[in-house]
């Protein structure tokens, strides 16, 4: 019964972490969407322009006022990805890109609209190969996630 148990745990177990490995990346993918809109919305309701900057080293993202008033942004916030994954700014086109801090950004203007110069697309790597991006959408509203996999 024992042997049984062993031999099915092996089998089990490589999948299972297939599987929580694919949702740290669904999971990151939705985060960073959810914080794209959080930012989008906020530039519109207070009428200033937000970054969405991203540091690519440290694996790290953030959402802030492009310019803060004397005490800061009190509501900036600072992301850190799960340890098994990797963020990179992907850029098409000859342009400068939009920055923040020395760090690619998107920025996110008043009337809800994108910055031409923020990345078409952010891409999210798991340890395993798996893929998604988070893709400009073609009116420039907004970004929608897809799979990077080919």
């Amino acid at each position: 019964m024992l042997a049984l148990l062993v031999i099915a745990v092996s089998i089990v177990a490589p999948r299972m972490a297939g599987f929580v490995r694919g949702r740290a990346l669904d999971s990151e993918a939705r985060r960073l969407a959810a914080v794209m809109h959080a930012g989008q919305s906020r530039a519109v309701s207070e009428g200033m322009t937000m970054v969405l900057w991203i540091d690519q080293q440290n694996d790290a993202y953030g959402l802030e006022e492009e310019t803060p008033g004397r005490n800061g942004d009190a509501k900036a916030q600072d992301f850190t990805v799960d340890s098994n994954l990797r963020i990179a700014v992907q850029r098409s086109g000859t342009g400068g890109m939009t920055t923040f801090g020395n760090l690619p950004a998107i920025r996110f203007l008043a009337d809800g609209s994108i910055d031409e110069g923020s990345p078409q697309s952010i891409r999210l790597e798991d340890s395993s190969g798996s893929v998604l991006v988070l893709v400009e959408s073609t009116d420039r509203r907004g970004y929608e996630i897809q799979s990077g996999n080919k």
